[in-house]
């Protein structure tokens, strides 16, 4: 066998037989015959598929060698990330929490700011780990903010190991606690001497499981600050679902205990509470909020002692409802805040100051992804009057995460952001009504003149679609058209209820400064229009997703934003799966194709990764009609000989534990085998980071490399070329 340097790299034919070669493969599975000719491809530490991947590098990095203007446009967008961030504040009495991220900075640190003190840094992920690899995964102060829990993975992992650190000193003061992916943290009160409790989720120990389920199996546990984690308390999760997700609140006062589970990530969930301040907090008594429902909900229980009830149950665009704590079931519901006609009830917060005529409620709402605020009367659910119960928002964009203080009051601190604007942090005063800014990004940003318009489009059932269409503003006419087709890029994700809102994007505003066109289409499987908009793209109705995106790339056409040898399709992990279903059920519509960390074989995608916990999104390739939908739309089994496909780069991450580079490596062969254009065919692979968060310079040669290649295939002249 020769060895990658043997053979000079050939993108679009892909490597030499040897280095390839294609199985002569046939399952018969459920009577249906299908090949996997790339199979060995699916263990990464096989010889053969180290050659094949030493060759796929070369191969990149001699193609991404001729790309002009990469030099140019690292620059840019460097530029445009260089606005840091700064978090919302999380407040325990006079003590302030929040993350900031310098200009140059890679990562963002979590601060404390104490009354007539300097700010002082808690946790720097890049002084933990200079080569930028480990990120701060979540973190959550206790009741009295003398305590911190935080969370750390290394190397993309997302395996978060979780630490407690005295705020005062700044010393770790307990943990690691690992395996605990995903976990949410809920403190209780300090006890009378002076000990800190939380309950937490963590996987059971791997040595207790077969290999295949190491990842799941989650329990919630009670855990004392300083103790030894074998001797925590299990409270919740024995004899359920392996693949269960489960969610942890307490009330400030130590009263309520509520869990929620979910199996997966299906759109339906479990919540039980229970009464721990008239208990033990180490064996709480639970009671049924709602089990056994079709529907998602959130629960907790409000300072006025009412438990306030956050649910698509019988209301798919979500509605608020309230009952009483000890007699929480549906039937108690009644609600504060019915579902909308059009608009998405996304999130409340509760404004109860003594120094308030009344106590109020915050609402926030998206409707076709644009935010909005509203403000009510806590009592009655009613809407104030006028200006008074709409919150004036500085432009059509995203809010997120109404946060007041935990011990209430009248302020209120959310962040806003849209197609040019960086996230800022806006406080609103309930006393007078005003909004203000809190804080801005540290970071001054000069950005491009750009209109952003919402435009409908049928998809090929009928339904109305939504897409945002961003160009640079003297490329439009006086009516807002396009005065030419330019290259332009179509992103799209359609899956698990995700909404894609507006928001600052340096690789869309770099695109876009450079002549091309940047659309996001709000395709079925989101959560846009709500539950109801979710449910139409997923198991057996996810080719809609695809026709969705379809649509979307005819109408940029029609409409003369673009030419189909001008449009290229981006999209990652589930996104991948839909730009992979793209380039293999429409491959004549697009010229180009980025494919980030995707799904792509769906007929064995449970068996790797975190596969088995989006089964209910996608179906079970072990129950013959849900095989059948897999198998309809699954892009690597619909690869044709002499199909001429567009050019595509494929950018996998050797650190993902989501969604694992196999996909990638395997369709990424059966092109390279069948293409017939011409255009390439490549991938990027990039070690130490994962399917999420990564540090602003990896980020920034990502996109630099995802820009260039498509600029390339489309034939957008980069400044500098």
């Amino acid at each position: 066998m020769s060895s990658p340097a043997d053979a000079a790299p050939a993108p679009a034919q892909g490597p030499p037989a040897e280095l390839a070669p294609r199985l002569d493969l046939v399952e018969e599975l459920h009577g249906t015959p299908v090949a996997d000719p790339y199979r060995w491809l699916e263990d990464a530490r096989d010889s053969r598929t180290e050659a094949w991947a030493a060759w796929q590098d070369e191969a990149y990095q001699a193609h991404a060698a001729t790309l002009p203007g990469r030099t140019a446009l690292a620059a840019r967008v460097a530029e445009l990330m260089a606005t840091g961030s700064t978090g919302a504040p999380v407040h325990r009495g006079e003590r302030v929490f929040r993350t900031r991220r310098e200009p140059t900075a890679e990562h963002a640190v979590l601060r404390v700011e104490d009354p007539d003190r300097e700010p002082r840094v808690l946790v720097d992920p890049v002084a933990l780990d200079p080569a930028g690899t480990t990120t701060l995964d979540a973190w959550r102060p206790d009741v009295e903010g003398g305590l911190l829990a935080y969370q750390l993975s290394e190397g993309g992992s997302e395996e978060s190991s979780l630490r407690v650190l005295d705020v005062e000193t700044g010393e770790v003061v307990d943990g690691p606690l690992d395996r605990a992916r995903y976990s949410p943290v809920a403190w209780l009160p300090r006890a009378a001497d002076g000990s800190a409790s939380f309950y937490y989720v963590r996987r059971l120990p791997p040595e207790q499981l077969p290999e295949a389920e190491r990842q799941y199996h989650r329990r919630v546990y009670l855990h004392r600050v300083g103790a030894d984690p074998a001797t925590d308390v299990e409270v919740f999760g024995a004899g359920m679902s392996m693949t269960n997700y489960y969610g942890v609140w307490t009330s400030r006062d130590g009263r309520w205990l509520v869990v929620s589970a979910s199996d997966g990530t299906a759109p339906r969930n479990d919540v039980w509470i229970a009464e721990i301040g008239a208990g033990d907090p180490a064996a709480p008594a639970f009671t049924e909020v709602v089990t056994g429902r079709d529907a998602q909900t959130s629960a907790w229980v409000g300072r006025d002692g009412r438990l306030y009830v956050l649910t698509d149950l019988d209301a798919p665009r979500a509605r608020l409802a309230v009952a009483d704590p000890r007699s929480p079931g549906v039937e108690q519901w009644r609600d504060l805040v019915p579902q909308s006609g059009d608009a998405v009830l996304e999130d409340v917060a509760v404004l109860d100051s003594a120094e308030l005529p009344e106590p109020l409620l915050v609402v926030g709402w998206t409707r076709h992804t644009l935010s909005s605020i509203t403000v009510h009367e806590l009592r009655s659910g009613d809407q104030l009057p006028g200006e008074r119960g709409v919150l004036p928002l500085p432009g059509s964009g995203s809010t997120g995460g109404l946060i007041g203080r935990p011990e209430g009051g009248h302020e209120l601190w959310f962040g806003y952001t849209d197609t040019t604007t960086p996230a800022v942090v806006h406080r609103y005063d309930a006393r007078d009504g005003s909004l203000v800014v809190d804080a801005r990004p540290p970071g001054a940003v000069e950005v491009p003149a750009v209109t952003s318009r919402l435009v409908e489009y049928a998809s090929a059932d009928g339904t109305t679609v939504r897409m945002l269409v961003v160009a640079r503003t003297d490329a439009l006419d006086e009516a807002g058209a396009p005065r030419e087709p330019a290259p332009a890029i179509l992103y799209g994700y359609g899956g698990f209820g995700i909404s894609l809102s507006p928001h600052y994007s340096p690789d869309a505003l770099a695109w876009v400064e450079a002549g091309g066109v940047y659309a996001v289409a709000n395709l079925r499987g989101g959560g846009e229009e709500g539950e109801d908009w979710h449910r139409a793209g997923m198991r057996e109705h996810k080719q809609n997703v695809f026709d969705d995106f379809h649509a979307a790339a005819r109408h940029l056409v029609a409409q003369g934003w673009t030419r189909h040898e001008q449009l290229a399709v981006h999209g990652g992990s589930n996104g991948g799966l839909l730009v992979g279903a793209a380039l293999t059920q429409e491959p004549q519509l697009y010229a180009a194709v980025v494919c980030s960390a995707p799904l792509l074989d769906m007929v064995r995608y449970e068996q790797h990764g975190l596969g088995a916990t989006w089964n209910d999104e996608y179906g079970r390739a072990d129950d013959p009609e849900e095989f059948g939908w897999l198998l309809s739309y699954s892009p690597y089994h619909h690869v044709h000989e002499g199909t001429p496909y567009p050019a595509v780069l494929f950018t996998v991450f050797d650190g993902d534990s989501r969604v694992d580079p196999l996909h990638a490596r395997k369709l990424c062969a059966q092109l390279q085998h069948a293409t017939s254009s011409g255009r390439p065919v490549l991938l990027r692979r990039e070690g130490d980071v994962g399917h999420g968060a990564r540090s602003v310079s990896r980020t920034a040669r990502l996109v630099r490399d995802t820009l260039s290649f498509t600029a390339a295939a489309t034939g957008l002249v980069l400044p500098g070329d």
